[in-house]
């Protein structure tokens, strides 16, 4: 029996996982991640996409982006299949890199994609890597907070759903992310 077709909605925002095979580790170290993360940069190049949120943990990565002009299975075949290539001749191993295909789910709501970045934000957390999520280096919550401009990340999807002027809109996911009690565009 086949696979089931992915559907593809080019207007939304998708939240996909992909983990190592065996959940063996997919980063090994700090190089491992900046590769992936300049080949993220590349693959954006060639299949252009929106990137809302990510974390790169060290056996699986968290993506939470759109593809207007391609169906987001080229962008993860491309990524996926250049971060493989990296790995395997890196480590002078062959065969699989990642776990199977990788997961996503589309994001129907303005609620669900800022539910989805504080979920992606706060993994090093709930792993007990981390205690403040600003802290994790391998995620873009810190460039919410610090950075007006990332070639990779654009905030505007996540920080319009809250009010004021930039610094509060940031002062504002911060809290949203950081404390589940707290309401959006409060």
């Amino acid at each position: 029996m086949g696979r089931k077709p992915r559907i593809w909605f080019p207007d939304s925002f998708y939240h996909i996982v992909c983990r190592g095979n065996r959940r063996d580790a997919l980063f090994k170290d700090t190089s491992d991640y900046k590769i992936f993360l300049h080949m993220l940069s590349e693959v954006n190049k060639k299949t252009p996409f929106e990137l809302a949120s990510y974390c790169l943990m060290s056996n699986h990565f968290h993506l939470q982006l759109r593809s207007q002009e391609q169906h987001i299975s080229k962008v993860m075949s491309l990524l996926n299949k250049r971060y493989a290539d990296y790995y395997n001749t890196k480590n002078n191993l062959s065969g699989h890199v990642f776990e199977k295909r990788y997961f996503d789910k589309a994001i129907d709501s303005n609620f669900g994609l800022l539910d989805v970045s504080r979920y992606i934000h706060l993994n090093p957390v709930k792993a007990g890597i981390v205690e403040k999520p600003e802290s994790y280096r391998w995620s873009s919550y810190r460039y919410y907070l610090h950075t007006t401009h990332h070639k990779l990340i654009d905030f505007n999807h996540i920080l319009k759903h809250f009010t004021g002027n930039e610094l509060e809109k940031r002062e504002k996911y911060q809290q949203f992310t950081e404390d589940k009690s707290t309401k959006i565009g409060v």
